[in-house]
């Protein structure tokens, strides 16, 4: 999947699923789903004909968001290879139903919203705020230059510290996020990717100074490098260089932070940049595949590391396809580890993910309607059965969230989960006949992606190729044309829209979060012991030039020794230069 091409694997897999799909040795003998069909001939003609012929015409294109014609009605019939068994329970491969065997009714998910804004000191006073009125997990989001591995001070990171995200530019950065937060009895999720080992070592390093041991810290940070080239485009080296310095983290995390989740293979970022939930599903999957490979090559055991990967999907509007993408993705995850990669302890097939509602769908006009939209985008994930959830604040279409903002966000997520019932019973949509059919139509569509991505030589081929960039680019022109055309409605945008001004307040950013950063990253500097930074940089170059070496050693040497983000990302630009997109036409 990574960068072969050829394995006969996927395309037997996406022929067989497409076969059994076919068969009728389900629970349902043939008779009944004769009877059943029958019955469905019947009911067309003699009752749903006659009423549209005396009422309003039925729309003719009924389907999902990603272009999945839908039926009027589903039956027994659309599921007629389906069986009831061992498989059909919460908790039992292939996990349709639910990694955990209690789900919800044992321990809800863990509730966490973005934070990160301003000055660390902003951040720290915004994530003990959400502590504080019952967060489970935090967060955390990076301004640009942090994400691209620039310091404060970098003539890039100009009018854009502190802007989209907290500015880290070194470990004095990271104690001061992290300041009175107690480490070792939090979860922190982390969304960083190009520099991900680094603030994966300040973090530790924190744990460090704290007198916690990394071995007891538990998160995520994204580190998911391969969806960047799909989507984000948030680089600072070529696909194999930021390969290499992940296959490390795995490596080093396997030994020495055994609780953190050292890659959260994302298909938020792939779904935001246009592609359908068909899409999503099968990209992000495949980068899920290419990280198991890349763990294999480097020598781990595929049990000893699978169990640290997590996901990390989008919620959108389509509630049902939404609900199927999930189940469809911990199935396809339990099987293809199971049968391809040989993975034998049941924690290595649970697919655990993290859920995000829609920042696409949230609209400026009328910004009141996004407390709706994402209402039903976390019932869906919660419906799908998410281990974690981050809901986006209503004015997150026009800036970053306020704390009122942030708090309804969150007391959303409460409400769901202590008023609506919904976490009562696990998994209450299945033996839908129609949530049931859309899940295998999913995971068929997710074998067919696969197999293409295969034919085109594996992953890395279809990144550099601009194919998996061009399938996602054609998606979001199709879905811009549905609403410019309005076969898609969205209400106060190209449906029931009023003029307003001004309809909320925004949240204003301290502009002088630059001077303060900047001033900060100097005081570093000026206290630190430069002989040993350089040294220890250099040290690090030489395990960057050695291809056997692990080079998060010197890393984290070189963050404990206080040198800078972008002093430790400039020396892997300097051995692995930059790296430019392929064209897409």
């Amino acid at each position: 999947m990574l960068d072969s091409g050829g394995d006969p694997y996927w395309s037997k897999k996406a022929k067989a699923f497409a076969a059994a799909r076919k068969g009728t040795k389900g629970m349902y003998g043939d008779s009944t789903i004769r009877a059943i069909h029958k019955g469905v001939e019947q009911w067309q003609k003699g009752v749903l004909g006659p009423w549209v012929k005396r009422s309003d015409p039925l729309k003719e294109d009924f389907e999902t968001a990603s272009g999945i014609k839908l039926k009027p009605v589903y039956t027994p019939e659309d599921i007629q290879s389906s069986d009831f068994s061992d498989s059909s329970f919460p908790g039992v491969y292939p996990y349709t139903r639910g990694v955990y065997p209690s789900m919800y009714r044992g321990r809800l998910w863990t509730m966490r919203m973005f934070s990160g804004f301003g000055t660390p000191e902003d951040t720290n006073k915004r994530l003990k705020m959400l502590l504080k009125h019952g967060e489970t997990g935090l967060s955390i989001a990076f301004d640009m230059p942090t994400l691209y591995g620039y310091d404060a001070d970098h003539e890039k990171a100009h009018g854009e510290v502190g802007r989209c995200g907290v500015n880290v530019s070194s470990l004095r950065d990271m104690e001061v996020i992290f300041g009175g937060i107690p480490l070792d009895k939090v979860s922190t999720s982390m969304t960083i990717n190009a520099p991900a080992a680094v603030l994966t070592c300040m973090y530790a390093g924190v744990a460090k100074r704290n007198g916690i041991s990394p071995k007891v810290l538990k998160g995520t940070v994204q580190a998911d490098m391969l969806k960047e080239y799909i989507a984000q485009k948030e680089w600072a080296y070529p696909p194999e260089a930021h390969l290499r310095i992940v296959r490390d983290m795995m490596v080093y995390c396997t030994k020495n932070m055994p609780e953190w989740n050292y890659v959260s293979i994302s298909g938020y970022h792939i779904r935001e940049a246009g592609s359908s939930a068909a899409q999503e599903l099968a990209f992000t999957l495949a980068d899920g595949f290419g990280y198991v490979e890349l763990g294999m090559q480097a020598g781990l055991k595929v049990d000893d590391f699978a169990p640290r990967l997590s996901f990390f999907f989008n919620s959108t509007m389509d509630f049902f396809e939404e609900i199927a993408k999930f189940r469809a993705a911990r199935r396809i995850w339990a099987k293809v580890l199971s049968e391809k990669y040989g993975a034998k302890k049941a924690r290595s097939l649970l697919l655990r993910f993290h859920t995000q509602t829609s920042g696409a769908s949230l609209t400026w006009q009328q910004p009141y309607n996004n407390i709706v939209r994402t209402t039903l985008e976390a019932l869906a994930a919660v419906l799908g059965g998410t281990q974690s959830l981050h809901t986006n604040s209503y004015d997150e279409a026009w800036a970053l969230p306020t704390e009122k903002a942030v708090e309804v966000a969150l007391r959303t997520q409460q409400i769901i989960a202590e008023e609506t019932g919904s976490t009562n019973v696990i998994d209450p949509l299945g033996g839908s006949y129609y949530v049931e059919w859309l899940t295998s139509e999913l995971e068929e569509e997710a074998y067919r992606y696969f197999e293409k991505i295969d034919a085109v030589g594996g992953l890395l081929n279809a990144i550099k190729s601009g194919y998996l960039q061009r399938e996602i680019a054609e998606n979001s022109y199709r879905l811009s044309r549905r609403v410019e055309e309005g076969k898609d409605g969205i209400v106060g945008v190209n449906k029931y829209y009023v003029k307003e001004d001004a309809p909320i307040n925004t949240l204003k950013i301290n502009f002088g979060a630059q001077k303060k950063q900047v001033d900060r990253l100097r005081k570093v500097r000026s206290e630190r012991d430069n002989a040993k930074v350089n040294a220890i940089l250099g040290k690090l170059r030489r395990a960057y030039e050695n291809p056997e070496a692990n080079s998060i050693y010197p890393m984290m040497e070189a963050v404990m020794a206080y040198a800078t983000l972008g002093e430790i990302v400039q020396t892997g630009r300097d051995v692995y230069g930059g790296w430019e997109e392929p064209i897409i036409v």
